[in-house]
């Protein structure tokens, strides 16, 4: 089985590496099969096929599409899409819109903490890519207000803070619907991040496949076997595919390294079947 990853970030969205300097990087660590799959944009898709080309490495065109689902904030993945359909430039200017207002409702959060300045930080960082939260970290950690990323996620943007302003996102049978009419795989993203029971997980899922949801994610990053097993047992339960990724967003990050992200179970179906089979 080659070494696969299906799920890094670029400049595009908020990685630190250009999607030419990804491809360089995953060819180094001998990946060979390599899914962009920046948030909310293919802004970098085109760059990244032109790399993988002349690296001789498989390039798929992904995107990670944030969503909501029952309150919670849950994100997409599609791969194999049609970059040029109407159904992705749809996704690509609801999802701008929403980023663009979430940054200002982000940065009015963290007002009330006296950090001024925040969205214009943020932006900056961004460059031309839509702010993030990852973006309003970086500027916190620059204006000495928190000593990392990860201290301002902690404190201010992580899961259930201030800053994690989940409820503008679409739902996320939306989100899969725009991802299949674009021709593409909706592949449920790090499924152990969302912290659900088991129930919650289950009927996740329930909901995933009823919306056209075709995969799931069994390895993020560098994990324990344990969850990985776990994962595919649910994965042959719902008859979905399986796909594996790193996550990639900054080097030198072991749990999160390109092509960091172990074997696939063998007895479960990968997520490529569904495109080499087309």
């Amino acid at each position: 089985m080659p070494l696969v990853d299906l799920h890094t970030h670029s400049t595009a969205s908020d990685g630190i590496l250009s999607p030419e300097n990804l491809v360089s990087r995953a060819k180094s660590k001998g990946v060979e099969v390599l899914a962009l799959t920046d948030h909310d944009t293919l802004a970098g898709v085109a760059a990244a096929t032109a790399a993988a080309a002349a690296a001789g490495l498989k390039l798929i065109a992904g995107i990670e599409l944030s969503s909501q689902w029952r309150g919670r904030g849950i994100h997409i993945v599609g791969l194999n899409v049609d970059t040029g359909h109407p159904a992705m430039a749809e996704a690509r200017r609801h999802q701008l819109q929403v980023r663009e207002e979430r940054a200002t409702r982000i940065a009015d959060k963290l007002a009330k903490y006296g950090f001024e300045g925040t969205l214009a930080g943020a932006r900056r960082w961004a460059g031309e890519a839509a702010v993030g939260r990852p973006h309003f970290a970086r500027y916190l950690e620059e204006a000495g207000h928190v000593g990392s990323v990860n201290e301002a996620f902690k404190k201010y943007l992580g899961a259930g803070k201030p800053g994690d302003i989940k409820e503008m996102w679409p739902a996320m049978d939306r989100v899969v619907g725009w991802i299949s009419a674009a021709g593409g795989v909706a592949v449920l993203a790090h499924p152990d991040k969302y912290q659900l029971t088991r129930t919650r997980l289950v009927a996740l899922l329930e909901d995933f496949c009823e919306g056209g949801g075709r995969a799931l994610e069994v390895i993020s990053g560098f994990q324990q076997q344990r969850l990985t097993l776990e994962l595919a047992e649910l994965a042959r339960r719902f008859e979905l595919h399986v796909s594996c990724g790193s996550d990639f967003h900054v080097p030198d990050q072991p749990w999160q390294e390109l092509g960091a992200c172990g074997t696939l179970p063998p007895d479960c179906p990968p997520v490529w079947a569904l495109w080499d089979a087309a």
